[in-house]
């Protein structure tokens, strides 16, 4: 999926003369925390409420204050994760989106996006994850999933980062359509992998999923 097709069309962006009344009230109504500032299409930077709450002076406008997070941003045909990488690296719950010309089209809310990934597939199917870490040069999803077919069983998504603890080695993240991991961790083991971690899933009974929805609901996200 990309950034285009999760772009949120209700949430507007501010103008510079926009007041920052004005901006914490479309902030209510639209539950949201940070807004894109956007002139004659070029996109400025973002407002959040607590910079406009610091201030006491009610209808300032908008172009007095000081935007932040003007490089967070991404094109319409990145990918999602992509719109996660850049949310995280500012540490924001929204993203804007620009065109090929540098133009706004839009935001993506963090939301949205974990919205959209708990439709995914993978997260539906049984099965179990597992964690392991290991130095970057070792690194063969190839092998790996050789070895968890050996086990009559198949990777169904598997995602990847810098171990926080060693910056040489590398945490691997994969779920696998097995929900007893047992076999495929002694044979991962048996050739040299660590496995640090191992989740079998419980799923949900229908009232335990009604509940799960209702919650997921209430937060938005």
């Amino acid at each position: 999926m990309i950034a285009e097709e999760l772009i949120n069309q209700m949430i507007p962006a501010l103008r510079a003369e926009d007041t920052s009344d004005r901006a914490l009230m479309l902030m209510e109504e639209f539950r949201c925390t940070q807004l894109a500032v956007v002139e004659n299409d070029k996109f400025l930077g973002f407002i959040t409420e607590e910079i406009l709450l610091e201030n006491s002076r009610r209808e300032r406008l908008i172009n007095s204050f000081t935007l932040i997070h003007e490089t967070c941003t991404v094109t319409s045909d990145a990918h999602f994760y992509e719109v996660v990488r850049v949310a995280g690296e500012h540490k924001m719950q929204t993203v804007a989106v620009l065109d090929n010309l540098h133009l706004y089209v839009g935001v993506i809310l963090v939301g949205d996006i974990m919205a959209t990934f708990s439709q995914s597939t993978t997260l539906h199917i049984p099965g179990s994850t597992l964690v392991l870490s290991m130095d970057l040069i070792d690194y063969s999803l190839a092998e790996i999933a050789r070895l968890v077919e050996e086990n009559k069983a198949k990777i169904i998504s598997a995602t990847m980062v810098e171990d926080p603890l060693e910056k040489s080695r590398i945490r691997l993240t994969i779920k696998v359509n097995q929900t007893d991991p047992s076999r495929i961790v002694a044979t991962l083991e048996r050739f040299g992998y660590r496995i640090i971690g191992r989740y079998q899933e419980t799923r949900f009974t229908d009232p335990e999923k009604e509940r799960y929805d209702l919650l997921m609901r209430y937060l938005n996200i």
